[in-house]
C-alpha cells in the first residue's frame, strides 16, 4: 500500500474506512482493535478519542503496527475532566 489519503469513521459499522493514493480501500474493525489493545478503561477512552477526533492518525497507527506503543505512552486525550 502507498500513501494514506483519507479516513472516515463509520459509526454504523464501527469501522474506520481508509483510502490510499492508488485507490485501495481498507476498513479497520474498531471492535477488534479495542479488544486487542484496549486493556484498561483509559486505553479504551484514548482509542475512542482518536476515532472521533483523529481517524487518520488512528488508521495510521493501526496499519503501521504502532497502536500498542502509542497507548503505552499513557496519552490522556480521552480522560474525563473532574
Amino acid at each position: 500500500m502507498n500513501k494514506l489519503l483519507s479516513c472516515r469513521y463509520n459509526m454504523d459499522t464501527n469501522r474506520v474506512e481508509a483510502r490510499f493514493a492508488d485507490g485501495t480501500t481498507v476498513a479497520i474493525d474498531c471492535i477488534a482493535v479495542e479488544d486487542e489493545y484496549g486493556n484498561t478503561p483509559a486505553q479504551r477512552a484514548e482509542l475512542d478519542w482518536l476515532l472521533y477526533n483523529k481517524p487518520l492518525e488512528y488508521a495510521q497507527l493501526v496499519l503501521d503496527g504502532e497502536i500498542e506503543y502509542y497507548l503505552s505512552l499513557g496519552c490522556d486525550h480521552g480522560r474525563l475532566e473532574d
